[in-house]
């Protein structure tokens, strides 16, 4: 059959021998050494340098130009290449979210797909540029919904964001009627924080609503996401908007009267608060011009069940968040000061300092007292809604001693009722007004006529019925 080698024992070659390191293992006779000869020099050997020709170099590609008419300003990159699509979760005004898989990995996203043909305007356009920004300029940050990336055919703006499976709080709101006041606290904190996100990265949302935020999970303790910036803008500094937007429930008087700030946001978060507790919002009409109206002029209802039952705390909350820009000018002014460096909350040294820059004389004691007091959340620092409350509470319960100080004052019995001739005579006595204008406002107040007037009766005479300020001896 033929051999792939020979038997024959192979020739020294000098090479290398059986060992495979250049030696045989067998023993060579010696030899003679015939004549010497001296060895001669060894040649002269020129280094010759190399071609000194420049390397090379490749030509730098020149990426693609994007087609004219992009709205993302990048060549077009179909999305189906990294992601498939699956089921329809939702649908808008200008496009349609879709279940859709990243096909790497195998990792399920949410695709909004927008129509680029109902983007009529150059407006249009620039929002949803404007959006993309917003949402890769805030991804990464707790209770804001993960932006994947963006991409776009010549049909449609798609935009790759986190899934969240648990649904709209606006289904779990009507899903559950209301919320306790310690389960709405936990919504409330992560709506607050969003807002200090926002506003702490250079945002205004300027569409919060429950609609707006969505439940990483359907478990009962799921995280809370912001999502949808499509009203959202860059502050700029300074400037006053003048631009009516957002939802009619949600929206801040501000707005109607096109001047306005980043507080709407505060407004909304406490629209939603009102709402978590309650399950109504504060403001309702038939259409939206009625909505619009009872937001200017209307007081909020604390009467209607189930307030009665619900604390002064989460009260004071929803009306800190609820005042108007003028009634919280100084407040917000404060709040400003003392948080020296810019962060959006004031942290226990801040707020030491604050206070001793205004002459307060609390020891270190009392102002960990007051910071505990304040901080709701029990992050170790005082965000606006937060200051805002804390002071309000503060002052409500300085005129409500006030008023109490001269309720004892005419109760001279300490019996807990004032009669009517003790309160007439007393009035006139510190010309607080005619007999006649008297005796109106004491028939007024003394609701269940039983001659004599109680502590909530002499506060409502005082609050509503008195001009006057009462000066006690």
């Amino acid at each position: 059959m033929g051999q792939c080698c020979s038997r024959a024992p192979a020739p020294d070659s000098g090479r290398g021998g059986t060992n495979g390191y250049g030696y045989s293992n067998q023993a060579k006779p010696a030899q003679t050494p015939s004549s010497y000869n001296p060895p001669q020099q060894p040649a002269e050997v020129r280094y010759t340098p190399p071609a000194t020709n420049p390397p090379v170099v490749p030509p730098v590609p020149v990426p693609p130009k994007p087609t004219a008419d992009t709205i993302l300003g990048k060549q077009y990159e179909d999305v189906r290449s990294v992601y498939s699509l699956g089921k329809e979760l939702g649908r808008g005004q200008f496009g349609v979210t879709y279940l859709c898989t990243e096909v790497a990995s195998g990792k399920q996203y949410a695709c909004k797909s927008i129509s680029k043909r109902k983007l009529t305007s150059k407006a249009d356009r620039e929002d949803i540029r404007r959006e993309i920004q917003i949402m890769q300029h805030l991804s990464g940050q707790p209770n804001i919904v993960e932006f994947r990336g963006a991409y776009e055919d010549k049909s449609n703006v798609h935009v790759v964001m986190e899934l969240c499976a648990g649904g709209e709080l606006f289904d779990r709101i009507i899903a559950k009627g209301h919320y306790t006041e310690r389960a709405a606290a936990t919504i409330c904190r992560a709506v607050v924080n969003v807002v200090n996100i926002c506003h702490f990265m250079g945002v205004m949302h300027r569409d919060l609503k429950p609609e707006n935020f969505l439940l990483a999970s359907k478990e009962e303790n799921a995280m809370l996401k912001a999502t949808d910036f499509g009203l959202s803008v860059f502050i700029e500094e300074g400037k006053m908007y003048r631009d009516i937007v957002g939802s009619a429930y949600y929206v801040a008087p501000e707005v109607l009267k096109r001047s306005y700030g980043k507080e709407i946001d505060v407004w909304s978060a406490g629209v939603i608060l009102y709402i978590l507790l309650s399950g109504v919002p504060p403001f309702w009409a038939e259409t939206e011009k009625g909505i619009f109206d009872a937001i200017l002029h209307e007081e909020i209802d604390f009467e209607s069940q189930p307030w009665p039952s619900i604390s002064e705390s989460a009260k004071d909350l929803v009306i800190a968040s609820n005042l108007n820009e003028e009634e919280i000018k100084g407040l917000k002014q404060m709040f400003m000061n003392m948080d020296t460096d810019n962060s959006g909350t004031i942290t226990y040294e801040e707020l030491k300092a604050g206070l001793a820059k205004l002459g307060s004389k609390l020891s270190e004691a009392e102002v960990k007292q007051l910071m505990e007091a304040a901080d709701v959340d029990g992050n170790g620092s005082i965000d606006y809604v937060e200051f805002i409350t804390a002071t309000m509470h503060r002052h409500k319960l300085e005129r409500d001693e006030y008023l109490f100080k001269a309720f004892q004052y005419f109760d001279k019995d300490n019996s807990g009722f004032i009669t009517r001739d003790e309160l007439e005579s007393a009035l006139i006595e510190h010309e607080m007004g005619d007999t006649s204008t008297i005796k109106e406002i004491i028939s007024e107040v003394d609701t269940d006529n039983d001659g004599r007037i109680n502590y909530e009766e002499f506060c409502a005479m005082m609050r509503g019925g008195m001009q006057q300020p009462m000066r006690l001896k």
